[in-house]
């Protein structure tokens, strides 16, 4: 551990070894495509299948009538596998584009897609529901029926799917009695995961009569779980293993493909395989939740922070998916690493017709902390207090009691960051840009921001991590086999799983062999997401580890250790106080981000952006650093580029041709990754997830040096150059603008 380790699938990947999904072939599969619904809210009437059964290679058209149990979802079943007229009654309604009709299975591709085209469905169109305030008006068209409960959290009579309220001190007499106050409006918007790999798998019945699925996800267990649920399957007769997964951002924690390939195979009793196409991929999957907001924060004029007030209504879409965690999330993440003596957070999801929207590199954290850090950074321009002093005026540490009435967890590295991300920025002016040319009179500003993310499930779950070791050999250990689950989505993971273990035995690296890939490997390692896989895998091989080695000086070989690492000290939130305990620990970033603004055009050039990262131990300093330089990528693009249309219920952009992704060309020339170490005092190994902090402060720290250089206050991502151009020609009389006039720094 700390040794910037080459990755073991590095060479395979970048000489295009490595087989993902879509690359592995099953000898003698057939091909199945999904038939979509194609309509954002409508009952159906008929489905007419008739001449797609005739044609050519068809082997099977599959219907809701062929799901035991017509219902999936990761938290709550309440999504249809298939809408149809022959299963339960919320899957006769179809809710958003992306819902399934049917499964065309065919001998080819093409004489699946051919088939498809065929398939008939008579509609009768419901009011469509695409704007969350529209939907909790009084007398808004329902999208569940309450009584059939399929979400817990859902308000009878209300679209609402869930709310999460924080109270914390007199926050109204707070405010009243504030001397310097300021609010502010805003909006954050949807944002495609957009990874590199498509949503691919294939699936057969092996010779035991199991259902096996292939592809690449988040969490092989509960794919699992929902596959056994859908075709009411013990557990033990289905098997799913992940090939090599080309990114996933927390858009393959819900399944996709999973549950209707493997629904293919069972029915059909032949192998089957799919892909979708990028098209595909991006109309019908989840996305990040967008929110609007209003807020207010008040302070005593030394900059004490009094009180913050926050109406946050976000849109979830149709489906529950993990909505109510990211709700509990953003609702924390809102009220920033600070201590603050009254808070009054109201914050709710409405069920809409628009996309699902679920986990999303940050899941909430983004979204709050724009919130938070967007208020900070005017509060110290009204206060005309430099943005880091501001900060360390009011920033948690150890014990500090949180809004949610909780201690802050121990290893609080807010103020540590902070002041890395200063001395670093202020050490190393900005770069050139790479093109001089692109504006007359460009502008220079710089900004700042900083974030907390929790570290694992949190919110009451019992979260867990399985993992096993067993030593070979004689008189020294010769090689070490461990299993344990976790999904390499491309981070790293797999090459991180083997350092620790190999730090932990004091062998070499190349003597341990890694079981990773199946649900035959090892019992469930939970998710690769809430930047907890290296967290609890870490404590998970500690423990397996010692109780391998102690068998081992007992003479036993093979020597074999298995230990289970569960966190359950959290809590849930009350959802009308949230008081609890929520999250297991934190992570902590600060960014400063240097830019260029042509006033005339609104374009931004980002000069630098120097992060500062709480990460425990480093396992591999060099995987975090390519951490944060993605992080800050997918900041950069969420904020600036990314434009998800969506309307009426249907997403616009019909492909990356019409979803502008950043470039190479649109980094930044100078990325500062800053390793904050020594900050997880009670993880055996020292460690802590960082692969989500370093996305949470891009967004508020460039609105802020966006301000810095042209003067404009942005509430609404994304900051495109129109936006930009117009809010510098609506400014009215002499502003200051240029050179740190706000911020000090």
């Amino acid at each position: 551990m700390g040794d910037s380790v080459i990755r073991h699938d590095a060479e395979a990947k970048v000489t295009g070894r490595t087989r993902f999904a879509d690359d592995e072939r099953v000898p003698g599969a057939n091909w199945m495509e999904v038939v979509f619904a194609g309509v954002p809210h409508a009952r159906l009437r008929k489905l007419d299948l008739a001449r797609a059964r005739r044609m050519p290679g068809v082997v099977a058209i599959l219907t809701d009538a062929d799901v035991p149990d017509n219902r999936y979802g990761i938290v709550f079943p309440d999504q249809p596998v298939l809408c149809g007229l022959n299963s339960t009654a919320a899957a006769r309604t179809a809710r958003w584009p992306g819902d399934r009709l049917c499964l065309v299975v065919a001998r080819t591709r093409r004489q699946a897609l051919e088939a498809a085209a065929m398939v008939e469905a008579e509609w009768d169109f419901l009011p469509v529901v695409s704007d969350p305030a529209t939907a909790l008006a009084p007398g808004a068209p329902e999208l569940h029926d309450y009584d059939a409960r399929p979400v817990p959290t859902l308000a009878r009579g209300s679209n609402l799917l869930c709310r999460q309220n924080i109270r914390h001190g007199d926050w109204e007499e707070a405010l009243a009695r504030s001397p310097v106050t300021v609010s502010m409006r805003g909006s954050t918007h949807w944002q495609e995961h957009a990874y590199i790999e498509t949503e691919a798998g294939s699936a057969w019945l092996d010779d035991r009569g199991r259902v096996c699925v292939r592809t690449g996800g988040q969490w092989l267990h509960d794919d699992r779980h929902q596959i056994a649920a859908a075709l009411q399957l013990p557990e033990d007769r289905v098997q799913v293993s992940y090939a090599a997964i080309g990114g996933g951002f927390g858009g393959k924690e819900d399944v996709h493909l999973q549950v209707v390939l493997a629904l293919a195979a069972w029915k059909t009793g032949e192998p089957v395989q799919a892909a979708w196409k990028r098209r595909d991929s991006l109309q019908h999957t989840h996305k990040r939740h967008p929110f609007v907001f209003d807020g207010i924060l008040g302070a005593d004029r030394d900059g004490r922070l009094t009180a913050l007030e926050l109406n946050i209504l976000g849109d979830a879409g149709p489906y529950a998916s993990t909505s109510p965690a990211v709700l509990g999330n953003t609702a924390v993440c809102a009220a920033g690493p600070y201590n603050i003596p009254a808070v009054c957070i109201t914050a709710r999801l409405a069920v809409t017709n628009n996309p699902v929207t679920g986990a999303f590199r940050g899941f909430g954290g983004p979204q709050g902390a724009f919130m938070i850090e967007s208020l900070m950074n005017r509060l110290a321009c009204e206060l005309g207090m430099d943005a880091a002093e501001l900060r360390r005026r009011n920033v948690w540490s150890d014990g500090s009691l949180m809004c949610t009435g909780s201690p802050v967890p121990p290893g609080c590295q807010a103020a540590e960051v902070l002041e890395a991300a200063m001395a670093v920025a202020n050490r190393r002016p900005p770069p050139d840009p790479l093109t001089r040319d692109w504006a007359p009179r460009p502008r220079r500003g710089r900004g700042l921001a900083l974030a907390v993310k929790n570290i694992g499930f949190g919110h009451g779950t019992v979260d867990e991590c399985h993992a096993w070791v067993e030593l070979h050999g004689e008189v020294e250990v010769e090689d070490v086999h461990v299993g344990t689950v976790g999904a390499d989505i491309g981070q790293g993971a797999h090459s991180a799983f083997r350092q620790m273990a190999a730090d932990l035995l004091d062998v070499d690296l190349e003597r341990v062999h890694l079981h990773a890939d199946s649900t035959d490997d090892a019992e469930s390692s939970g998710s690769a997401s809430a930047s907890r896989l290296t967290v609890y895998t870490g404590a998970a091989l500690h423990g397996a580890v010692r109780q391998a080695l102690a068998k081992w000086e007992d003479e036993e070989r093979p020597a074999r250790g298995e230990h289970v690492f569960r966190t359950d000290r959290t809590t849930a939130m009350d959802p009308e106080t949230g008081r609890g305990n929520p999250f297991y620990t934190f992570g902590y970033c600060a960014q400063v981000v240097d830019v260029d603004v042509d006033p005339e055009t609104g374009k931004v050039q980002v000069l630098q952006v120097v992060s500062a990262n709480d990460v425990g131990r480093a396992v591999n300093p060099q995987q975090i650093e390519g951490q944060v330089a993605g992080a800050v990528a997918q900041g950069l693009g969420w904020a600036l580029w990314e434009d998800l249309r969506v309307e009426d219920g249907r997403i616009l952009n019909r492909g990356l041709e019409t979803y502008l992704l950043p470039t190479a060309l649109d980094m930044p020339p100078r990325i500062v990754p800053v390793i904050v170490e020594d900050g997880a005092p009670e993880h055996p190994l020292g460690v802590k997830g960082m692969a989500e902090m370093p996305l949470l402060p891009t967004a508020p720290a460039l609105a802020s040096a966006i301000r810095d250089a042209v003067g404009v206050n942005l509430g609404d991502l994304p900051f495109t150059s129109e936006r930009i151009r117009r809010a510098v020609a609506a400014l009215r009389g002499p502003k200051p603008v240029g050179n740190g006039s706000c911020q000090g720094l």
